[in-house]
C-alpha cells in the first residue's frame, strides 16, 4: 500500500452501551502515513472510538474497514491477522511490573513469531534503541520515570513492526518536556518507518505539532462536527465548539 491510500475507513459507525448511544453516524478515512488525531472534549467518546478501532468494543452499527477487510465483521482469524499488524500504546503504558523492559518487549515476539531467542534479543535491543532506551533492558518499570515508561510501552507496541500504531492519551501524566520528547518520537517513527499513527488526545500542543489529519467529536451532536488538518481547522473553524476547543475559549 502506498502512502496516502486509504488504510482505515469508518462507515456509518454507531457506538452504544445498551440503550445508550454514545456516538452515531461516524464517517471518516485514515490514510496510510497519516498522523490522525481523534480530539474532542471530555466524555465525548474518544477512547470508546479507539476501543472500537482496535476491536476491544463491538460496533452497534456500521463498519470499520482496515486494509480492505471489514474488521467489524471479520472472522477470528482475520481479526487476529489485522491486529498483528497493529500496535497500541495505552495511557498508562500498561507494562507488566514483574517483568523487565526487555522481557515486556520480547513478549509479543515470543507469542506471535517463531524467532530464535538470539534474534528476539537483538530485536528487543533495536526497539529499545529506537525509543531512546538503549541499555535499559534490565530495568523494571518501577525503576524508571513516567516518560521512560511511555517510551518502553511504545517499544513494545513496535515489537512486531506494525503498520498502524494507536495511542490513547500519550501525554497523560507527563511533564511538558517529556510530552514534547514523546511527540518528537511519534514524528520520527511516522517519518522514518511510514507508520500510520492514530492518536486520542486533547493536548493542543500535540494536536498542532504532530497531526496532519483529524476528526472532532462533538458531544452536543454525538458525532463528528469537523474533519481535516487541525491547523486548518484553527484558521477556519466550522463551528463554535471547534473554535472553543482549539483556542481553549480564548477567542
Amino acid at each position: 500500500m502506498n502512502k496516502g491510500e486509504a488504510q482505515i475507513i469508518v462507515k456509518n459507525l454507531t457506538i452504544a452501551y445498551g440503550d445508550f448511544v454514545l456516538l452515531k453516524n461516524l464517517d471518516f478515512t485514515i490514510n496510510k502515513g497519516d498522523i490522525f488525531i481523534i480530539m474532542g472534549g471530555s466524555g465525548c467518546g474518544k477512547s470508546s472510538l479507539l476501543r472500537v478501532l482496535t476491536g476491544l468494543v463491538p460496533t452497534a452499527k456500521g463498519k470499520v474497514i482496515i486494509d480492505g477487510v471489514n474488521f467489524s465483521d471479520a472472522s477470528q482469524a482475520q481479526a487476529d491477522e489485522i491486529m498483528r499488524r497493529c500496535g497500541i500504546l495505552y495511557q498508562s503504558g500498561a507494562l507488566f511490573s514483574s517483568m523487565t523492559l526487555a522481557e515486556n518487549i520480547a513478549l509479543p515476539l515470543q507469542q506471535y513469531t517463531n524467532y530464535s531467542a538470539k534474534l528476539i534479543n537483538e530485536l528487543v535491543e533495536l526497539k529499545l534503541a529506537l525509543v531512546g532506551l538503549a541499555g535499559f533492558g534490565d530495568f523494571y518499570p518501577s525503576e524508571i520515570s513516567g516518560g521512560m515508561k511511555k517510551r518502553a510501552g511504545l517499544a513494545r507496541a513496535l515489537a512486531l513492526d506494525p503498520e498502524i500504531v494507536y495511542f490513547d492519551e500519550p501525554s497523560a501524566g507527563l511533564d511538558p518536556i517529556s510530552s514534547r520528547l514523546l511527540d518528537d518520537l511519534i514524528l520520527d517513527i511516522n517519518q522514518s518507518l511510514g507508520t500510520t499513527i492514530v492518536v486520542v488526545t486533547h493536548e493542543l500542543a500535540s494536536i498542532f505539532d504532530i497531526g496532519n489529519n483529524s476528526i472532532f467529536l462533538d458531544g452536543d451532536i454525538k458525532g463528528i462536527s469537523a474533519k481535516g488538518d487541525p491547523k486548518e481547522l484553527l484558521k477556519n473553524p466550522p463551528n463554535e465548539n471547534v473554535l472553543k476547543f482549539l483556542t481553549r475559549g480564548a477567542k
